[in-house]
């Protein structure tokens, strides 16, 4: 298996941290008879060897071992080593988008692909599951293959090998369009009687994504159907406590698997496939959530998120079928449940009666502690407040009254709107208890300032000049806290008046934006911000640059004194420069002539900018019609407008709903 590691010289070859002259132990390690050991071997091919996907000229010189590794049946776990050599080999990605090393790797794995012929008849199953798919990705041969694929569904008796030959067929349909239909045959055989329930799923998802026009006309109904049969045949996952368990990354992403990690894969397949058929989507999640197996009902709500995340639709019922889950005993269902909701804000309203329910039951979930930092909301009692719903204010009451503030209750409290009045004298008492001199200010100041600056507590501006004035130079994160300190008192507006001179004195420091908005909202008097203001366009950084645009947009008409400098800064080379300055000049001039251009580019060029632009518009009325397509189209998109940007977050859901709220405001529509 090793014949010639030695004569490498893997001292100068590199991987993602240095030398490579620990990769021979690696190679070993994947062959050892302990399993703690091929497990750290593995963790470090992919942390190391092969880090994030990279490929470094150690990763190619694996390439010929671990193929030899896959070859010998006496080593354990070669699934693992197959799956590592189809990641360095490109996985998906086509030949024609790769370069440099990556190019190389691909050329290389290719060269090996006859060993994966041969692996699709191991006699482990695992292999032959694993080399299904390598098969169709590597060997340039599409006669050979489809042949291949055929022979083995004829004679595979394994329910995942026979789930992975089939996700090969449609990688051959994608790979081989002009070669499909005989694969497109097999796949439609598949779908239907007498093929059992779990291989029926897993051809309609392939038919879904690249021939739609094969699918049934009820695809729903069908596939709900055949999920709950399947359910019904499912075997009880099998015990692994004869196998130790490791403490390596491998280990823990074995453990965290779903207990149903097949079904999970089969229906986020048919939902990626179906990808814009949102009512089908939305039919067959609530199918899934209204389906008598809990772990069908689990697989169902995780799958939702990308739905949520991606589409704008109406999302009541599947929304309220997840709500429905947390009043189950299976304490996976309703965790699963809980941190989907969290993520939907308002959107989670239809489950705001069982958030309560579950709030009200069970007080040992308000708060959730960590073994390391600050404690955080519980999960139900975030989810129901995020909706904006009143019941959430009284138990966050009691939850202030404790001994510890969640940190992130501030920035949950703005999410209850004026229903949250109440609490600001409980937070204004947590405010003026914060010892100056604690190592922790800044943790608790962060907790208490948000909260009091989403309040517009006027109370509370002799506790936050307290803490402006008296938090130690040496603190940590100071700037942090005088940031949200400055913060509040702005969003206090006239009422913190006594804040002026406070304000004034940090006109020159680093918190000087920020000083000058919340004195321009304090007492509005543009000729003690200007100065400020107008030096930072000059001589600030681009992030300064941006915030200095920011608020003299906010000035309007009397920052006129700063559209030289701002001009310029509407050709600058950063999409949020040129659209902050854009911004303001249009609210100073009135007259959006000049920069309409610029907005135009910026919203197609960054989507992260639109809820910006739309303010804009909303804010100039009238004048605003010339941009008007540009709201009116966001509005009319299916797309949540984050997904194009690549990836998702857990306030994306939240943004997209602010950003439709704003275009309807510069329409018009309130």
């Amino acid at each position: 298996m090793f014949t010639g590691i030695n004569e490498v010289d893997w001292a100068a070859l590199r991987h993602a941290y240095g030398s490579a002259e620990d990769v021979p132990g690696m190679l070993r390690g994947l062959a050892s008879a302990d399993r703690a050991e091929r497990d750290t071997a593995l963790d470090g091919m992919y942390g190391a060897v092969h880090h994030q996907g990279d490929v470094y000229d150690s990763t190619l010189a694996c390439v010929p071992f671990l193929f030899a590794l896959v070859g010998r049946e006496e080593v354990p776990d070669r699934a693992g080593i197959v799956e590592l050599l189809v990641s360095i080999g490109g996985g998906d990605d086509g030949a024609e988008t790769l370069s440099g090393a990556y190019a190389m790797a691909r050329t290389a794995v290719r060269a090996g692909a006859q060993v994966f012929v041969r692996l699709t008849g191991d006699p482990d199953a695992g292999v032959r599951r694993a080399a299904a798919g390598a098969v169709v990705r590597f060997l340039d041969e599409p006669a050979t293959v489809l042949g291949l694929l055929r022979e083995r569904l004829m004679v595979e008796r394994d329910d995942a090998v026979l789930l992975a030959l089939t996700e090969g067929l449609g990688l051959f349909v994608r790979r081989h369009p002009g070669r499909a239909a005989a694969a497109l045959d097999l796949l439609t055989a598949q779908s239907a009687p007498p093929y059992g329930p779990g291989l029926r799923i897993a051809a309609l998802g392939q038919l879904a994504g690249c021939a739609p026009d094969r699918l049934p006309d009820d695809l729903v109904g069908t596939v709900v159907r055949l999920l709950r049969d399947r359910s019904e045949r499912r075997p009880t996952r099998p015990c692994d406590r004869d196998r130790p368990e490791t403490d390596t990354l491998v280990g823990r992403l074995r453990r965290l698997r779903p207990s149903d990690e097949e079904g999970s894969q089969l229906l986020r397949t048919l939902h990626t496939a179906l990808d814009d058929r949102v009512d089908d989507r939305i039919g067959l999640l609530c199918g899934q959530l209204t389906s008598p197996d809990p772990v069908d009902r689990c697989n169902a709500v995780w799958m939702s998120t990308g739905l949520f995340r991606e589409w704008r639709a109406d999302h009541t019922e599947p929304v309220a079928l997840i709500g429905a889950q947390l009043g189950e005993d299976e304490d996976r269902l309703r965790d699963a449940a809980v941190t989907v909701l969290a993520d939907l804000f308002e959107l989670a309203a239809p489950a705001a009666d069982p958030l309560d329910t579950l709030v009200t039951s069970r007080p040992d979930l308000w708060v959730r502690q960590w073994t390391r930092g600050t404690p955080t909301l519980g999960g139900p009692l975030k989810a129901l407040a995020r909706t904006g719903d009143p019941r959430a204010v009284p138990v966050l009451a009691e939850v202030l009254a404790g001994p510890v503030v969640p940190g992130d209750l501030g920035q949950v409290i703005r999410h209850l709107g004026r229903a949250a009045a109440p609490l600001a004298p409980a937070f204004r008492h947590r405010l003026g208890g914060i010892p100056l001199d604690s190592p922790d200010v800044h943790e608790r100041a962060l907790t208490v300032l948000p909260a009091l600056e989403a309040l517009h507590d006027r109370d509370c501006v002799p506790g936050v000049l307290r803490l402006l004035l008296g938090i130690p130079e040496e603190a940590r994160l100071r700037d942090a806290v005088v940031a949200n300190a400055v913060r509040t008192l702005g969003a206090i507006g006239s009422s913190a008046h006594e804040a002026v001179p406070a304000l004034r004195g940090l006109l020159e420091g680093d918190s000087a934006i920020a000083a000058a908005d919340a004195l321009w909202s304090v007492e509005g008097d543009a000729e003690a911000v200007l100065p400020v203001l107008l030096r930072e366009l000059t001589d600030g950084t681009p992030h300064r640059r941006r915030a200095a645009a920011d608020v003299l947009a906010r000035l309007g008409p009397a920052a006129r004194p700063a559209l030289p400098g701002l001009r310029p800064l509407t050709e600058s080379g950063t999409v949020w420069e040129r659209t902050s300055a854009a911004c303001a000049v249009w609210r100073i001039t009135g007259a959006p002539d000049t920069v309409l251009a610029v907005l135009r580019s910026a919203w197609a060029e960054n989507p992260h900018t639109r809820a910006t632009i739309a303010g804009c518009i909303a804010a100039m009325g009238p004048k605003g019609t010339p941009l008007h397509d540009l709201p009116r189209a966001e509005l009319a998109s299916a797309r949540r407008h984050r997904t194009s940007s690549g990836g998702f977050g857990s306030h994306d859901v939240f943004a997209d709903e602010q950003l439709l709220r704003v275009c309807r405001e510069a329409l018009g529509g309130g």
